[in-house]
């Protein structure tokens, strides 16, 4: 049975007075989900009209309903509008939540020191605090203030919470993952701790527990805007597209000057259209498969397999990318290891340049570069692409497509990369930026 709606023009509207009790009252509401969230958008524009026709001794009180309505609905710039001007304990406390998701520290804790002076749960202004402390690197600090507050570990989510993450930023990836399962366990709606945990199980890989807790998270706005990027990745990735447009189109309602995700929704809007064959896609994992041999499973000759080493020829998929031309030209490469390289390729489908001529549509191997290279640069190339910090669409195609390293990286044409599933221009033009911020860039055809 479905539970009676909380009605939030009463609770915001009719009722005189705004305190934690109805901040509670407005999360269960929009807990239920449905309409409730559009009916909070549309109580918003009531609340805007009250505040215009109210007398300047009730306007704090319209101030403090507007800002709490606003920060719920992820209007964060109008929400510290209202709120600065309401001045109460329960105004502060969400101020400095609405400045802290703007990354605004400094005004943050000055938001929840007047909250604390003004009567609001010292605890929990302290919990806030503390996130402030780690947010700017300062874990240690952190702990300090969650140390004092050991008393919250049996009921409160945040305490869980703020705990996992200096875990997290310490590193200690298994006790964070722990802490924050503990946070929802207490809180079935605490947001950040739902999105931290659907974050984890994204970059480990468990897609579908990932796409669960971000789907939980749109239960309880406000919203992450990463958690609508990550959720319409996510169900790009299985092919749901609908619901990654609509994830795209959430984020550009709320700020349509956000580049990347209209160029995101335009790639998911794209796919919609596009065939898609099972077939094609086993087809393809067997070709890969068959191009990451390597070629020193084969029974080559000593010549042929020691100018394969010199030319860092490592496996099947390595030979489809370069032409007879270029063996030959390899000293001590002479005819008869190039007929021995031929019949083995073609023992299995596969001819000399025939990656070059665009036959294989995805091929899933590394790449090494084939000219001498000095220490440094070497150093450079094998740095792991995670140090470009690039966005989880991108990474996750780097997963797909095997490459672990600049070198890995550099070795891939534009082509190459758009032809990756999921891979549009705005990836393309972030890769570019940060390789170019390392001095190099992808190859060219």
């Amino acid at each position: 049975m479905v539970d009676h709606l909380i009605d939030l023009k009463a609770l915001l509207v009719e009722r005189p007075d705004c305190d934690a009790g109805t901040v509670q009252q407005l999360r269960n509401a929009l807990a239920q989900g449905g309409t409730q969230y559009k009916t909070l958008k549309d109580v918003t524009e009531l609340l805007e009209k009250k505040l215009t026709a109210a007398p300047s001794a009730q306007q704090k009180t319209w101030h403090l309903k507007l800002g709490i309505a606003s920060f719920f609905v992820g209007h964060t710039a109008k929400a510290v509008e209202h709120l600065r001007q309401a001045e109460t304990a329960l105004s502060n406390f969400y101020l400095g939540r609405a400045l802290l998701s703007r990354n605004d520290h400094e005004e943050a804790m000055k938001a929840f020191d007047k909250a604390e002076k003004a009567g609001y749960n010292a605890s929990q202004v302290r919990l806030q605090r503390a996130g402030i402390y780690r947010l700017k690197g300062d874990t240690v600090e952190a702990r300090k203030q969650l140390s004092q507050l050991a008393e919250l570990s049996s009921h409160s989510a945040e305490y869980h919470f703020q705990l996992s993450m200096c875990s997290m930023a310490e590193g200690d990836r298994k006790t964070a993952v722990s802490g924050l399962e503990r946070a929802v366990q207490l809180d079935p709606g605490h947001t950040n701790a739902l999105f931290q945990l659907g974050h984890a199980n994204d970059l480990a890989g468990n897609d579908e527990e990932a796409i669960a807790c971000y789907e939980r998270c749109l239960k309880h706005p406000p919203l992450h805007v990463g958690t609508l990027i990550n959720l319409g990745v996510l169900y790009e990735d299985h092919n749901r597209f609908d619901k990654a447009a609509d994830c795209y189109n959430q984020v550009l309602k709320a700020n349509p000057a956000d580049e990347e995700a209209r160029l995101f929704y335009k790639d998911a809007q794209a796919s919609l259209s596009m065939y898609y064959s099972p077939e094609d896609e086993v087809a393809d994992a067997k070709r890969s498969q068959v191009l990451d041999i390597p070629v020193t499973d084969f029974e080559l000759s000593v010549r042929a397999r020691n100018c394969l080493k010199k030319m860092n020829i490592r496996t099947l998929g390595d030979l489809t990318r370069v032409t007879e031309q270029t063996l030959l030209a390899s000293k001590n490469f002479g005819e008869t290891s190039l007929q021995e390289i031929k019949e083995m390729l073609s023992a299995r489908g596969l001819r000399l340049g025939q990656s070059i001529q665009g036959d294989i549509p995805s091929v899933e191997t590394r790449f090494r570069p084939s000219s001498p290279v000095n220490p440094e640069q070497e150093a450079i190339l094998n740095t792991s692409v995670a140090e470009l910090n690039l966005s989880v669409r991108a990474r996750k195609c780097m997963n797909k497509l095997g490459i672990m390293t600049l070198g890995d990286l550099t070795q891939r044409s534009q082509q190459e990369l758009l032809e990756a599933k999921n891979f549009g221009q705005t990836s393309l033009e972030e890769v570019l930026r940060k390789l170019q911020e390392k001095g190099l860039g992808l190859r060219e055809d």
